[in-house]
């Protein structure tokens, strides 16, 4: 934990944990206020947590909560009113602090100069003259001129985004390149579903983002606020600007937990878990090892979502683990899928079939979970669908494995780069945009209709980098995406169904059948996932090396 102080009575904080609180009393704070959104992070603790934790050591807490980069007139005096109400001293916080000096800024910014705020917040770590530009400009961020200038921006440090890095290093070590992402940790998310199932340990899916950020590329770890592509400009946490010549968007997607009612309340205790948080999946394999009757649900929400087959994953090493531990036959398995059907490419559903008649479990398509009553133990389901009158169903549950809704990050959904439904749209094939030619975008943000995996992402970071470079030579896209996606299918421990295609479910193998036929499972895509493919990870894509990932040429039509 890193206490920043900008006043005697005030200091702000990057996120903090409910372990942090007793350090925190002892610094002689009475109150906190929580500036972050829940569910902005995959390793992030609900207030509700730190409420509590506060609580119990006699400090007050409020949620005062603000997307990231988007600090508006009425957050700031919603972020006074708290301010007014609180004993002080008082320690704000978000993801890296930022917000809660940004709002602290704006806030004083009514009553002291603003020389004074700048040399206040710049002794506490925290820049802010953008912040000062905006109160000077009435209130709208100039983007005329910027902080900073790059050949080429990378909005996001996930898969992606750092291998589509590295990939233009590759291709040309003098670039000037920024990547913007203010997480501190990167994880390896494909791992989790194994974590879930008692294979890895969490630990082993993590890494600090300094370590991954490829060699001559300038990392900054800032929060996007906005984008304004008619200007190459992109806005940061705290107002500062950053042009580009060209602009590469892969943030990745939102975990919206809030869509169902109760969830978050809940998550992590009452039985309620998920393998999509870093932090939940060790609790789904303790749920496993300790359930030996009852009822185990498992959930699907509406598409889109990363890695479509991983809410089955869940349910395949569990029902395995419990198969080996003799207990199968008194626990009752239920899928619960707001789908209507098992897997979206049909050669696959077969070996899979065997595999849920295997487990005795239940498939019921076309209901998508709306509520969950933790301490009650209930999931609610919507139940819609074809020849199907709209009904709810409410279950008891034991265990409940939760894969929550998923839409485009905020600031990517109120964009000028959204469609309709708030995703990055490019053209399918180049990942270029459709509407700005010097903006591309990869891997879950953008609108292509793959499946959004890691193994996507692999794909498509050549596919950007060599379009990029095409650019910049003053030559057309070269590079096309044929919409490759995998999904290795844990369908036991020790066998994979290694599910493999492209646009229109079109089969797109790595390997002949013979050597690992991926529509049967097989101990050798066992191996690939568990052994080869965590390395393959770290040590080639993200440091562009295309193993097995070079790029498909464009092929143009003749008119």
């Amino acid at each position: 934990m890193q206490i920043n102080k900008i006043t005697e009575k005030f200091a702000v904080s990057p996120q903090i944990l409910a372990t942090d609180i007793p350090a925190i009393k002892e610094a002689g704070f009475r109150a906190i206020i929580c500036n972050r959104p829940d569910g902005e992070g995959v390793d992030q603790p609900g207030f509700e947590e730190i409420q509590a934790a506060a609580a119990a050591q006699g400090i007050m807490a409020q949620y005062v909560p603000v997307k990231a980069g988007l600090v508006t007139d009425t957050d700031v005096a919603d972020f006074g009113a708290a301010l007014k109400d609180l004993p002080r001293p008082v320690l704000a916080y978000c993801r890296t602090g930022t917000r809660s000096a940004s709002l602290w800024s704006f806030h004083e910014a009514k009553k002291r100069p603003l020389p004074e705020i700048l040399a206040a917040t710049k002794a506490a770590g925290y820049d802010m003259n953008g912040v000062a530009r905006r109160i000077l400009n009435n209130g709208k961020t100039p983007t005329e001129t910027g902080d900073a200038q790059y050949d080429v921006v990378i909005v996001g440090a996930g898969a992606g985004g750092i291998s589509v890095a590295a990939s233009l290093k590759a291709r040309s070590s003098d670039l000037s390149i920024a990547i913007i992402d203010p997480a501190d940790i990167h994880y390896y998310q494909p791992g989790w579903t194994m974590v879930g199932g008692g294979v890895f340990k969490a630990n082993q899916t993590a890494k600090t983002m300094g370590s991954l950020i490829p060699k001559g590329v300038t990392w900054i770890k800032a929060a996007v606020a906005a984008f304004e592509p008619d200007n190459n400009a992109v806005i940061l946490d705290g107002c500062r600007v950053v042009k580009y010549d060209r602009l590469v968007v892969c943030p990745g997607l939102k975990l919206d937990w809030a869509q169902i009612d109760g969830l978050e309340e809940t998550l992590g205790r009452n039985g309620v878990t998920s393998n999509y948080r870093y932090d939940l999946a060790p609790y789904t394999w303790q749920l496993v090892k300790a359930l030996d009757k009852g009822r185990a649900i498992l959930t699907q929400p509406p598409m889109p979502i990363k890695c479509a087959g991983a809410p089955q994953k869940a349910m395949y090493l569990s029902s395995d683990a419990w198969f080996r531990r003799g207990v199968l036959n008194t626990i009752d398995i239920e899928f619960m899928t707001a789908g209507g059907v098992l897997f979206g490419v049909k050669d696959y559903v077969p070996a899979l079939m065997e595999y849920v008649e295997k487990y005795r479990a239940s498939l019921n398509f076309f209901h998508q979970l709306i509520s969950v009553d933790g301490p009650q133990k209930t999931a609610t389901f919507k139940v819609t669908g074809p020849d199907i009158e709209a009904h709810e169903v409410t279950k008891d549950f034991d265990m409940l494995h939760v894969c929550p809704p998923q839409v485009a990050p905020d600031f990517i959904r109120v964009s000028p780069l959204a469609d309709a439904a708030g995703w990055v749209d490019v053209d399918q094939a180049t990942l270029r945009h459709k509407t700005y030619e010097n903006i591309w975008s990869l891997g879950d943000v953008m609108n292509a209709p793959n499946a959004k995996t890691a193994a996507a992402a692999r794909k498509q970071a050549p596919t950007v980098a060599e379009n990029i470079m095409a650019d910049i030579a003053g030559r057309s896209p070269t590079a096309a995406y044929d919409g490759y996606g995998s999904c290795p299918l844990t369908v036991e421990r020790g066998k994979i169904v290694l599910a493999e295609f492209g646009y229109g479910g079109v089969l797109k193998p790595s390997f002949p059948a013979w050597a690992l036929d991926g529509t049967k499972p097989t101990r050798g895509a066992w191996f690939l996932k568990e052994k080869m493919l965590p390395p393959i990870y770290w040590q080639a894509m993200l440091k562009g090396k295309e193993w097995l990932a070079k790029p498909e040429p464009l092929l143009v039509s003749e008119s």
